[in-house]
């Protein structure tokens, strides 16, 4: 059985903060990469210390090709230099929408060539948090576990915690809504979807919604954000439904471009979210939970730690 002081941490720069918080929960330290950018851009990675028949935790978000590169970068290094096991826990995986290429388009399907490129590295073990699709856990031989970490707990505990009443859980498409009928089953409040139809890249058409948001504070959840487009279009059907009033709750807060500004012209002033996106914070539009608690209770488990 592994021991807590054979456990080394790390994380690629766009985790950093997350690491900390891990760490806090597991009582173990951070250890911190020695990094420096070379005149011509290459970055240059050391570690700290010696690795060789420890078990290594890499704490890693992929939100750009360069923290994609650098999680490579990691798990190639801890191979080595001999650690014991290379595990590996990713807040946000980059690319993720990417899952599958339509028939004869051309188009390569990042979401599971970027996750390959990180199993060929050799990991022991990699965990996801709320993925938009489970079919890139599988795209790998078979040779690496792999989790899939959801969050319905601590969500369900930041909406209890902010006391809502007379709350309906709105799914923007029948995909997600198996996602939002376990929260609505936490949190014992009805759920409904809505019907989305996507013509073209970030572009949807949002259809009508049934009658259960009448008279109720509409929440509408999906994994993440992006542009928000499909969501703002979801606020719309919300209320011509009869919602008194809407907010918005999505693990993944990227709202790339100028959503978050569309939101707030839209009337929403409330967008709930994980920490999972690489630097959100809670202000007065934002309302943040951790997940370093799911983590953290993923790593006492994998690692049997008392």
């Amino acid at each position: 059985m592994p021991k807590r002081e054979n456990i080394i941490l790390i994380s690629n720069r766009a985790a950093t903060r997350m690491a900390a918080e891990v760490a806090r929960e597991l009582a173990i330290p951070v250890t911190e990469m020695i990094t420096r950018t070379f005149a011509d851009g290459e970055l240059y990675h050391a570690f700290p210390r010696d690795i060789a028949g420890h078990d290594l935790v890499i704490i890693a978000s992929t939100p750009d090709d360069l923290a994609h590169q650098e999680l490579i970068d990691l798990v190639t290094g801890a191979r080595y230099w001999n650690a014991l096991s290379v595990n590996v826990i990713i807040p946000y995986l980059g690319y993720s929408t990417m899952e599958r290429a339509k028939p004869e388009s051309g188009e390569i399907p990042k979401g599971i060539t970027r996750t390959r490129q990180i199993f060929r590295a050799r990991p022991d073990y990699v965990a996801f948090i709320d993925l938009h699709s489970e079919s890139v856990m599988h795209a790998h031989s078979g040779e690496i576990r792999t989790r899939h970490l959801w969050t319905e707990q601590v969500a369900a505990a930041k909406i209890r915690a902010m006391k809502l009443e007379n709350i309906v859980l709105v799914s923007p498409d029948y995909g997600f809504s198996k996602r939002v009928a376990r929260l609505a089953g936490l949190l014992d409040c009805p759920h409904t979807a809505a019907n989305k139809d996507r013509y073209d890249v970030d572009r949807t058409i949002i259809g009508q919604l049934s009658g259960a948001v009448r008279d109720r504070t509409a929440i509408i959840c999906d994994d993440m954000i992006r542009t928000g487009g499909s969501m703002l279009q979801t606020v719309d059907r919300c209320y011509e439904a009869g919602a008194v009033g809407v907010m918005i709750m999505a693990t993944h807060l990227v709202l790339a471009g100028n959503a978050r500004q569309r939101f707030v012209e839209r009337g929403i002033n409330c967008i709930i979210g994980a920490d999972t996106y690489p630097g959100q914070e809670s202000d007065d539009l934002l309302h943040l939970y951790s997940v370093a608690p799911v983590i953290a209770d993923e790593l006492k488990g994998y690692f049997r730690l008392q």
